[in-house]
């Protein structure tokens, strides 16, 4: 996928997505906070264009331990946050060590961006060639009440996401705000605490901190912000070895979410982020699901083999997810850890054919192809999955991983 200095699933920095059809969450790095540095561009969370041949449990409260507190089961807490008031929230995330951007802000990384490269430069007054973002931030500036300093919106985000920066050193942010008894705000708080955190196989993205608004029943959470840019096709700097080093760590991070008995329920590229350093991690976790341990599965966790009792396992029904499995797309109930399994498998298959390494590790069939099974049963397991990558992996030429897709 990507090298730590040249990648093929890669970042164009924090950008202006107000010209987007529609939009995903969007993140940079938060100890690399020069993946700004880039120039402005789009972000856009459609389904890839590639043509191809219940019962819940609930993990909740700040330590991760199981919560009992069944109203995260109301799907009204689990739906998207529409238009909070982020001025009402802006002096409780400074005090928390955090800003939002304002027009000012947004001004200054533009202008910062034309200075370095020394490139064309724009006026307050409009221009073909200024981006639609510079343009709203100088109407902005002049227009708004609080001039430069009020608050600016990215309007190619969700209501419920706003760019920031950590105070004490620049790093970029995204403040993603959800409804304090969701499953989203459970799981990463899960996600997010110790030993769960510095488990080099978590795959998920960095939360700096969550705070919460009883009084209008929301929490901020505060997450690192990386790239979504994971893929640029026909890149001609990221070997065969780079490509198939992030295919593992998405395969790694799903075993991972697995091992918690935690189903993402809505894999893809969209909801993949990179930090320009070679590392990758999930996003979204809105329509996430944790589902306790069956009594049989207590001592033998569901990860640690290729099979297991799947006639014990969870079941749902359909789900709204951007790649969504046969079995749901025909209103059946399908287990959802093998869910996951699917996605992964799409995942894999639409990198493979965007980055154009699809001919050069046709071996890759051979891992995607059960994934893909149409009947979720025989589905291999996550764990499984790397087994399988492992072995394909290590028959792998040194000649052939250090080739280009354009080779």
């Amino acid at each position: 996928m990507s090298k730590s200095t040249h990648p093929a699933w890669s970042h164009r920095g924090r950008v202006d997505s107000s010209s987007s059809s529609s939009s995903t969450s969007t993140q940079a790095s938060s100890y690399l906070p020069y993946i700004r540095s880039k120039p402005p561009s789009q972000y856009s969370s459609k389904k890839s264009s590639v043509e191809l041949d219940d019962d819940d449990g609930n993990i909740s409260s700040e330590d991760g331990s199981d919560s009992d507190d069944s109203s995260e089961d109301d799907e009204d807490y689990n739906k998207r946050v529409k238009a909070p008031c982020w001025e009402a929230h802006r002096r409780l995330l400074e005090r928390r060590g955090f800003r939002l951007d304002t027009y000012r802000d947004v001004k200054s990384f533009y202008e910062r961006y034309w200075a370095d490269k020394d490139d064309h430069r724009c006026s307050d007054t409009y221009s073909r060639s200024c981006p639609a973002g510079y343009m709203r931030a100088c109407r902005g500036g002049r227009e708004g009440r609080e001039g430069e300093d009020g608050l600016c919106r990215d309007a190619g985000l969700p209501e419920n996401l706003f760019r920031g920066t950590r105070v004490k050193d620049g790093a970029p942010i995204v403040v993603k705000a959800v409804h304090i008894r969701s499953r989203e705000l459970s799981l990463m708080r899960k996600l997010s605490s110790p030993p769960l955190r510095s488990d080099p196989t978590n795959h998920t993205i960095p939360v700096y901190d969550f705070i919460e608004v009883p009084e209008h029943d929301l929490a901020l959470i505060v997450e690192a912000e990386w790239s979504p840019e994971v893929i640029i096709p026909g890149c001609t700097t990221c070997t065969l070895r780079d490509f198939l080093r992030g295919i593992r760590a998405c395969i790694e991070g799903l075993v991972f979410l697995h091992s918690y008995r935690i189903a993402h329920l809505d894999l893809s590229l969209r909801n993949l982020l990179h930090d320009n350093n070679g590392h990758y991690a999930y996003i979204d976790f809105e329509t996430s699901r944790y589902f306790p341990s069956p009594p049989s599965f207590r001592t033998q966790h569901h990860h640690t083999s290729p099979l297991f009792d799947t006639s014990r396992a969870p079941r749902i029904g359909p789900i709204r997810a951007t790649e969504v499995p046969p079995e749901l797309e025909a209103g059946g109930e399908s287990d959802p850890f093998k869910v996951d399994v699917w996605q992964l498998g799409m995942l894999i298959l639409h990198a493979s054919k965007l980055t154009g390494y699809e001919s050069l590790i046709p071996e890759l069939a051979q891992v995607v192809r059960p994934m893909l099974h149409p009947s979720f049963e025989h589905r291999p397991s996550a764990s499984a999955v790397l087994l399988t990558f492992d072995k394909m992996a290590q028959r792998v030429s040194e000649q052939r991983l250090n080739t280009y897709a354009n080779q």
